[in-house]
């Protein structure tokens, strides 16, 4: 067993790096949808998807109307 971990040691660092670092990838859009963020960058007058996303300014997709 030990001497596997040795054999493999570079690939088992290359995987722990790569799942920290997906790790802090999907932790960063977490926080930042609940902070009301926007992923696409905001500019959804130039968005393909306008109105898909639910939060498009610019035909109003997504709004609440008032009660």
């Amino acid at each position: 067993m030990l001497q596997m971990l040795r054999d493999n040691a570079g690939n088992l660092l290359v995987i722990l790096v790569l799942a920290a670092a997906a790790a802090g990838a999907v932790l960063q859009l977490r926080r930042d949808r609940k902070r009301g963020k926007s992923s696409c960058g905001g500019s959804c007058g130039s968005c393909g998807a306008c109105g898909s996303c639910g939060a498009c300014s610019a035909c109003g997709a997504g709004r609440k109307e008032p009660k």
